[in-house]
């Protein structure tokens, strides 16, 4: 039995090879002016694609991988040429918290800042991000579970999903970072495109960050306090969020 099988999977290996071998020997036989015809129906297939009507309704969702291609492209041609990346991070939190916490939060923030701008969608969270070194590790990377990027990779990231989101056509690119390490690459990566496009621009929000303002809030208006810091990196505010 074994051995039919192996006969059998041979001669379909084989087949599949001489079929393949005969349209790479067609293809170069073409004239260059068939070539140039089929290239041309193609392309035109694809244009005829992109301008087909969408055939179900959008759902509500400010999501980019949530949504189709259509519903994209529909989104931009009303108005929604704004787009948020939301960079997270995967590290240690304390015994409390779980590694995502960052992204966690994210999916919640993004959604209700898009939806607040009413023209704005989110790209997927960029979830890892520079957390510390390998080799040695340091900072976050020192405890189990911590994933890191250089920062070079991260910026590298930011670059070629911004670019994509140009090719696309949205003109205001909004990078928001939950997490202390993600802050100089978004800004340096904001930077060197703004210098490097016209009439695209991509806006770095430092603000977003800025947790101490979130804890004199909750102190000032909210009588809210900490007491004990046990210095677990997971505060009551980011739990607050959490949960």
């Amino acid at each position: 039995m074994r051995k039919g099988c192996s006969v059998l999977g041979t001669v379909l290996t084989l087949a599949v090879l001489l079929s393949s071998l005969g349209s790479a020997q067609q293809r170069t036989t073409l004239s260059s002016e068939e070539q140039a015809r089929r290239q041309a129906e193609r392309e035109k297939r694809v244009q005829a694609a992109l301008a087909s009507e969408r055939p179900i309704a959008a759902i509500d969702s400010v999501w980019i991988e949530e949504l189709t291609w259509m519903e994209i492209r529909d989104a931009l041609a009303a108005g929604k040429t704004t787009v948020i990346i939301p960079t997270g991070g995967i590290e240690q939190n304390g015994p409390y918290l779980a590694l995502g916490k960052h992204n966690y939060v994210l999916e919640s923030a993004c959604e209700g800042i898009a939806r607040e701008l009413g023209t704005a969608l989110c790209a997927p969270i960029i979830k890892l991000v520079p957390e510390g070194s390998f080799d040695e590790p340091s900072g976050h990377m020192r405890y189990p579970g911590t994933l890191s990027l250089r920062n070079e990779t991260f910026q590298m990231v930011l670059n070629d999903v911004a670019s994509s989101l140009k090719a696309h056509g949205f003109k205001n690119i909004i990078m928001i970072g939950d997490s202390g390490g993600n802050q100089r690459g978004m800004e340096q990566t904001a930077a060197t495109l703004n210098e490097r496009w016209g009439q695209t621009i991509v806006h770095y929000i430092p603000e977003f960050y800025e947790y101490r303002e979130v804890f004199n809030y909750m102190e000032r208006e909210l009588g809210i306090t900490e007491p004990i810091n046990e210095g677990l990196h997971d505060d009551y505010v980011i739990t607050a969020m959490m949960m």
